[in-house]
């Protein structure tokens, strides 16, 4: 089983954007499963690096939390057709309160919040109407954006408690993001991708030397893994 996580750390101004994926193994280790660069990404970028994946050895994805790049989803859709997308919430919360000046944020990003907290979908659709209510006058955007992607926001109300935490992406990618900032903020630029791509390689090597203990809440979530996804988890 793996949750898989995406994100993007540029080397300078307009270059090809990084891409990572994090992976969660069976004993709740997280493990890097591999770095890209691309000048463009698209549904063809993205399928090959899933396709690559499955090559190397990933046998099955349960739940696939990503940050809404375009195409990503369906090609995981289409290399791994059992696994759920999930849209990562944080994202979509940042995204959001790119379209709200500095005094809102703090009182839309609670609102927000409010839709993904609360135990089921009936609840989440409810409260993203008393968001719309409130807001629609000010900031649209921000409504109509949760509206076209609630096909991927919502299979996260069918987890218990134990898997929500589980496939919380932010803190597992942001931790990897802030390492490899700390060994990029002293070079302003790279002369390529390769030369990037050698030192993110070299730091994610001691990065996941500390990876030594499971994710919280590993084991009650690998209870409940074992009973939604019955017949796809491995014989231990």
């Amino acid at each position: 089983m793996q949750t898989e996580i995406t994100d993007h750390l540029g080397y300078e101004k307009n270059a090809p954007s990084n891409n990572k994926a994090v992976g969660v193994n069976m004993d709740g280790l997280k493990e890097v499963l591999g770095i890209w660069t691309a000048e463009t990404e698209g549904a063809k970028f993205w399928l090959r690096v899933v396709t690559e994946l499955k090559n190397r050895g990933v046998k099955d994805i349960f739940v696939a939390c990503v940050d809404g790049l375009k195409g990503f989803p369906e090609a995981i859709e289409t290399v791994f057709p059992d696994t759920q997308v999930q849209l990562c919430i944080v994202h979509m919360v940042r995204h959001s309160l790119n379209y709200v000046s500095w005094k809102q944020r703090k009182e839309v990003a609670a609102d927000l919040k409010a839709i993904d907290s609360v135990p089921t979908v009936e609840e989440a659709e409810y409260n993203l109407e008393v968001f719309e209510e409130k807001w629609n006058g000010s900031h649209p955007t921000i409504g109509k954006s949760w509206r076209n992607n609630w096909e991927r926001i919502t299979p996260l109300f069918s987890y218990p408690p134990d898997i929500r935490k589980a496939i919380y992406t932010t803190n597992a990618i942001e931790s990897v993001n802030m390492s490899l900032c700390k060994v990029t903020k002293n070079r302003g630029s790279f002369p390529n991708g390769e030369s990037m791509i050698k030192l993110l390689y070299l730091a994610l090597q001691n990065i996941s030397k500390k990876w030594t203990v499971p994710i919280p809440h590993w084991r009650s979530a690998l209870n409940q893994f074992s009973i939604m996804f019955e017949g796809r988890m491995p014989l231990l």
